[in-house]
């Protein structure tokens, strides 16, 4: 089983309109509602994958029901969510159907009280015994320390369970900090954690702050990989148009997948920005297209080397 945490899930919602518009209103021409927070994304793409996947966090409220109705509904998703006394939040995207462009409002989540804080450190150190691996997704919501996930990935790795970090901002430095075997970053999340904008040597300096991995996303033009077995570079063989929400997601389920598959580097490298492009194309934000994902996997380019013996 591939434990997915998101301490701050979201109800998603997405709206279609056909041109965006500031100071007008919009017809919406479809709308869409799917459980969310990196984390529920994750387990969703693990899940199509054909992998096992348990979901935890925090749930509340009316929104909080709905999440865990649809989260029901997902073949192979279970449900550990752990139940607090506020609101899940909502998160909203409305995408131009003229341009492909998304412009996304994310609610901040409900406070989270210290005992609703300890009962979720029980319940995730009752879960990590039958995890194969966990990955950690995120933003904290309110009430949360912000060295949460540090203590987290400490609590993964005494119980002997790899662990991936995908977070941002003080909770990614502490984070850092406690050792994740993995951290999945985008470019300016890393030049904020290390201030290099230099993707390479960020990668590098991400590493000497405790990561034993490090995977840079860089948009469009796929993912940079320092481990200490080599690093690589791995890219689409065409920059894919369409709605990026839930693509840095998809790539965080591509390289936990892998992971518990135990294979090398670039073939994890490989899946993760297959999945990526796949889910840009996808019509429907968070889910990818299988057609186009199994298509890439054949034409993803991989170079970099691996590490001396």
């Amino acid at each position: 089983m591939i434990l997915t945490v998101t301490l701050n899930t979201a109800l998603d919602i997405t709206y279609r309109v056909r041109s965006l518009r500031p100071h007008t209103s919009h017809r919406v021409s479809e709308v869409t509602e799917r459980p969310g927070g990196k984390g529920v994304n994750v387990a969703r793409v693990l899940a199509a994958l054909g992998h096992e996947v348990t979901v935890t966090g925090f749930t509340g409220g009316a929104t909080g029901r709905v999440v865990q109705e649809r989260i029901a509904s997902v073949p192979g998703v279970v449900d550990a969510l752990v139940p607090i006394t506020g609101a899940t939040r909502r998160t909203i995207a409305v995408v131009d159907e003229q341009t492909g462009d998304t412009t996304q409002l994310n609610e901040p989540g409900p406070m989270v009280t210290p005992t609703e804080w300890s009962a979720f450190q029980e319940a995730y150190e009752d879960l990590l015994p039958s995890a194969s691996a966990v990955a950690l997704c995120g933003s904290l919501p309110p009430g949360v320390p912000v060295g949460a996930y540090a203590g987290l990935v400490r609590t993964a790795r005494t119980a002997g369970v790899p662990v991936l970090l995908d977070t941002s901002g003080e909770a990614l430095r502490r984070g850092v900090a406690a050792r994740p075997d993995i951290i999945k970053p985008n470019a300016d999340e890393l030049a904020e954690l290390t201030g290099s904008h230099e993707p390479l040597r960020a990668t590098h300096d991400a590493r000497r702050r405790g990561a034993r991995a490090v995977v840079t996303s860089l948009g469009p033009k796929g993912l940079l990989a320092a481990s200490p077995e080599g690093r690589w570079r791995a890219a689409p063989p065409t920059v894919v148009r369409g709605n990026p929400t839930g693509a840095g997601d998809s790539a965080v389920a591509g390289l936990m997948s892998a992971l518990v598959e135990h294979l090398p580097w670039p073939d994890r490298l490989t899946r993760a920005v297959a999945l990526s492009a796949a889910t840009v194309s996808a019509p429907v934000a968070g889910e990818f297209d299988r057609g186009v994902y199994e298509e890439l996997l054949g034409r993803v380019t991989v170079t970099g080397e691996a590490s001396a013996a």
